[in-house]
């Protein structure tokens, strides 16, 4: 009997609608999945021995997508339709689901049916096992000192009672996966949650995405692969240590990196991009890596720990080599630390005329001396303010592929502060070096290498780190800079198509 869920086309496809949605927790449009599922070894398929995980389900997808592969693929070992799809669904694809109701959706899409002992199911598993090979159990979290010991949640915000989700995902809180399945896996896939509030201010978030890696790392398949945020190629916020790891290990053999996430999930922003790697065990080499922008593709064989942070344009990497080959002090040197003078981003000042002048979010005010709390030394000079998020939303480009970077650069005078809505970039003694630094800022060259090391709208000092220093008595220009650092034509192109001019505001 032909099963209709692999014989017919859908249009539209169900789960490329629900993969619009937006939410932390994003679904996987059915063309992404087979991206991803198309940079494993395809022989996979035709291997009735091999074993899926998708630890993370929500809508189903990767398993219902390899399903299809592998229905084709054992055609000639399993002749007879409905014993093959016996021994895929009962021996070959597994899943942990994220919540209740996609457990009930990845059901629906890959057996055809909610309760896969039903006899709608494609294929009926026994009555003992009533949630076929697609798990899910509501199970707490471990709290100490207000977080989850597993996963970092905020008890004040997860600790719930059973009307209301806890986001305590199996997969990630100790769950043996081996006893669970009695089996080990040759590959695991998925794309995994990406963040969780922590508790913290605003809508302060922890991410969540590198605990399933290195949880799947852990049972040691042939075969990883999953799509995260590219944030951490840039570390911080937890990622520091993760960063490190999947940059040295030579078993990330492929990424494929989507400068701008709508390219991958319509609708849907996430600061930094995305990608989706492959991590191959038994094979480590050099990884093959691709950035997507502005809907060009650029290929490199790359050591990925190159530089400090992971410079996402294989286009930007000899002009960096170029720069660093100057052996020059740096600008992250001279950037200075968050909050520079001590006055949270709600501070506003007086409007009445005082001997300190406040720039903040808010305008203009005026505070007395002795409000500035720290950063004192910088007061009385000439400093170079700008804000501490990037100009793009979500740090993506605009609609042509193209990045301002900075958004606000302004001249503070002597007696002039800020709050921590900005930082202090670089200060002088004279107005003419913080004046030739503020025009530095806005050449292509300066935000061209401050874009390399940028992977969210948030700026600090080490987004710096590839700016040389320049003799700031003269004013630069880009063909200055293009003439003293030897760029080709080719590297000027490509900096002039991905950084937009900026206007001088003063």
């Amino acid at each position: 009997m032909e099963n209709s869920l692999f014989h017919n086309v859908y249009n539209p496809d169900v789960l490329s609608c629900i993969a619009n949605l937006s939410n932390d927790e994003v679904f996987t449009p059915p063309e992404l999945a087979n991206k991803i599922i198309d940079m494993l070894p395809q022989e996979l398929f035709e291997n009735p021995d091999t074993t899926f995980l998708d630890p993370c389900c929500k809508s189903g997808v990767f398993l219902r997508e390899i399903a299809k592969r592998l229905i084709k693929g054992l055609e000639q070992q399993i002749p007879d339709l409905e014993k093959r799809l016996e021994h895929i669904f009962s021996r070959q694809l597994y899943g942990i689901a994220i919540t209740e109701l996609t457990s009930l959706l990845s059901r629906r899409s890959v057996y055809c049916s909610k309760f896969p002992s039903s006899p709608w199911s494609a294929y009926q598993f026994p009555e003992d096992k009533p949630q076929g090979n697609i798990i899910y159990q509501r199970i707490k979290h471990t709290w100490k000192d207000g977080k989850c010991i597993y996963c970092g949640a905020s008890q004040s915000e997860y600790d719930r009672g059973s009307e209301l989700e806890t986001y305590a995902y199996q997969f990630i809180h100790n769950l043996d996966v081996k006893k669970v399945f009695n089996m080990k896996f040759d590959v695991i896939i998925g794309n995994p949650p990406y963040q969780m509030s922590d508790g913290g201010n605003g809508a302060s978030a922890k991410p969540l995405y590198h605990y399933f890696v290195e949880r799947a790392k852990k049972l040691n398949p042939k075969y990883l692969t999953m799509i995260i945020p590219s944030r951490w190629f840039a570390g911080g916020k937890g990622l520091d240590d993760f960063r490190e790891t999947m940059l040295s290990d030579l078993r990330v053999v492929k990424i494929v990196d989507y400068v701008n996430a709508k390219d991958c999930f319509a609708g849907i922003s996430l600061g930094g991009g995305v990608c989706y790697f492959l991590w191959d065990r038994d094979n480590p080499k050099l990884c093959e890596y691709t950035n997507i922008h502005d809907g060009q593709a650029s290929t490199m064989i790359r050591n990925l720990s190159e530089f400090p942070v992971f410079v996402r344009y294989n286009e930007a990497i000899s002009v960096i080599k170029k720069v660093l080959h100057f052996n020059e002090a740096k600008v992250s040197e001279f950037v200075g630390s968050r909050n520079p003078f001590g006055l949270p981003s709600s501070a506003r000042g007086k409007d009445k005329k005082d001997s300190i002048t406040l720039y903040s979010s808010g305008g203009i005010g005026y505070i007395n001396r002795s409000d500035v709390t720290q950063g004192h030394t910088i007061v009385d000079k000439y400093k170079v303010m700008i804000s501490k998020v990037t100009s793009e939303h979500a740090g993506e480009p605009d609609k042509n592929g193209m990045f301002t970077v900075l958004s606000t650069i302004k001249l503070l005078r002597p007696y002039e502060v800020c709050t921590d809505s900005y930082l202090i970039a670089f200060n002088s003694d004279t107005e003419t070096e913080a004046m030739n630094f503020v025009k530095y800022m806005h050449t292509k060259f300066f935000r061209f290498l401050l874009l390399q090391a940028v992977s969210s709208i948030n700026l600090s000092k080490d987004k710096f780190q590839f700016i040389p220093m320049q003799n700031f008595d003269k004013t630069w220009t880009d063909e200055m800079l293009y003439s003293k650092y030897n760029i080709s034509e080719n590297e000027r192109l490509f900096i002039e198509n991905v950084i937009k001019e900026k206007e001088m505001s003063e």
